[in-house]
C-alpha cells in the first residue's frame, strides 16, 4: 500500500488532538480525584510510597470520546462500544473511589462484555490456519466473552508501576495502527487505535515515573477493554495472523497472569489473591529501579510488536529468530526468578525432608 500524504496527516492528527487534550485537562483530574478521595494510599503490595491521586483513566477515556467524535462515524457497532465504554468507566471510577468487591467489578465487566456480543455482534465465529478451518458455532459467545475479560483484567493486574499499563497500551495501540496501516484498513479499528494511542501517550506524560496521577482500575480496565474490542474488529475473517498477532503483543501482560494463576494454584491459593510476584516484583527484586524495570518490560513488549510487524510484512524466518529470542529470555527469566514457584522455599523443604530421612 502506498501510503499518501492526506493518510499520514488524518494519523498525525488523530494521534495529536487527544494527546494534546489529556495533558490539558489532566491536572482538573487530578484535582478532582484528591478532592473526592479517589487517591491510592500505599499498602503492604504497594510500592509507591506517598499517597497518589487516581482516575486518570477518565482522562484517557475523555480523550477518547474527542477523538471518536471528531474522527469517528456513527454505527450500531460503535453504539455498542460507547455502551460498553460507559459500563466499564463507571465501574472502574466507582471502584477508585470506595474499591468495589471483585464481584461487583465482575459483574461490571462482564455487562461490558456482553453488550459487545449481543448487541455490538462482534465474535470471534472462526479461524483458518495451517489448511485448517475451526468454527467455533455456538461456542464463539462465551469464548468472546473470555476473551474481552481476559485483556480486562490482563491489563489490570500489570498495572504495578508507573507507566507500565500505558506503556504497554500504547505499544500495542502503535503496533496494530501500523499493521493496519501497511495492511490498508482505514476502518473504525483503524481510527480507535490512533485515537487511543494519542490518549495514552497523553496520560503518560503524568504517569511515568514519578507518577503525579495514577490510571486506577477506570484506567487499566477501559484500556484492556479497548484493547479487546480493537482486536475483535480486526477478527473478520479470522486467520491465524489476526489471530495471533494481539496476542503476542500483550504476551507480557498475558504471561504475567497466566503465571500468576499457576503461582496461585500451586500455593493453593485464590486466583483473585494478590501478592508481591508479578514480573515486575521479580526485576525490582533483582536490584533494578522502578525506571529501570519498567523500561525492560517495554523493552520486550516491543521486541514482540517488532516481531508481530515483521511477521506481516512477510519476513518469516526474521519475524522466527525475534520470536526465539523472546522465548529464550521468557525461559531465562522463569528459571532464575520466583515468577512461578518460590524456589527460596522448594529449598527449604528439601532440607527439611533430608533432615528427616
Amino acid at each position: 500500500m502506498i501510503i499518501d500524504q492526506a493518510l499520514i496527516s488524518k494519523i498525525v492528527l488523530m494521534i495529536l488532538v487527544p494527546f494534546i487534550f489529556v495533558i490539558i485537562i489532566m491536572p482538573y483530574i487530578r484535582k478532582m480525584a484528591i478532592r473526592i478521595g479517589a487517591v491510592d494510599i500505599p499498602r503492604n503490595r504497594h510500592i509507591h510510597k506517598k499517597t497518589t491521586p487516581k482516575l486518570g483513566g477518565l482522562a484517557i477515556f475523555l480523550g477518547f470520546l474527542l477523538g471518536y467524535m471528531i474522527f469517528g462515524t456513527h454505527s450500531s457497532t460503535m453504539n455498542a462500544i460507547l455502551i460498553g465504554s460507559f459500563i466499564i468507566i463507571l465501574t472502574g471510577v466507582m471502584d477508585d473511589i470506595t474499591e468495589l468487591g471483585a464481584l461487583t467489578k465482575f459483574i461490571g465487566q462482564l455487562a461490558a462484555s456482553l453488550v459487545i456480543v449481543f448487541y455490538g455482534n462482534l465474535l470471534i465465529e472462526d479461524v483458518s490456519a495451517f489448511g485448517m478451518y475451526i468454527n467455533f458455532s455456538s461456542f464463539s459467545y462465551p469464548l468472546t466473552i473470555f476473551f474481552i475479560l481476559g485483556c480486562i483484567n490482563c491489563i489490570n493486574l500489570i498495572d504495578g508501576l508507573d507507566g507500565l499499563s500505558g506503556g504497554i497500551g500504547s505499544i500495542y495501540f502503535l503496533t496494530i495502527g501500523i499493521i493496519a496501516t501497511i495492511q490498508g484498513k482505514t476502518g473504525l479499528d483503524f481510527v480507535l487505535t490512533f485515537v487511543m494511542l494519542g490518549s495514552t501517550l497523553g496520560f503518560l506524560t503524568y504517569n511515568f515515573y514519578p507518577a503525579s496521577i495514577f490510571a486506577g482500575d477506570s484506567g487499566s480496565m477501559f484500556m484492556g477493554f479497548i484493547i479487546s474490542v480493537i482486536a475483535l474488529l480486526g477478527f473478520k475473517n479470522v486467520t491465524m495472523t489476526s489471530l495471533i498477532i494481539p496476542l503476542f503483543v500483550l504476551a507480557i501482560p498475558i504471561l504475567d497472569t497466566l503465571f500468576a494463576i499457576l503461582r496461585r494454584i500451586i500455593k493453593k491459593e485464590s486466583i483473585a489473591q494478590g501478592d508481591k510476584f508479578h514480573i515486575h516484583h521479580q526485576l525490582l527484586n533483582k536490584n533494578f529501579s522502578q525506571r529501570t524495570t519498567v523500561l525492560i518490560i517495554l523493552g520486550i513488549d516491543l521486541l514482540f510488536a517488532a516481531a508481530s510487524i515483521v511477521y506481516v510484512i512477510g519476513d518469516l524466518n526474521l519475524g522466527y529468530v525475534i520470536y526465539g529470542i523472546i522465548l529464550f529470555i521468557v525461559i531465562v527469566f522463569v528459571s532464575t526468578t520466583n515468577v512461578i514457584v518460590d524456589k527460596q522455599l522448594i529449598k527449604n523443604k528439601i532440607k527439611k525432608f533430608k533432615k528427616s530421612i
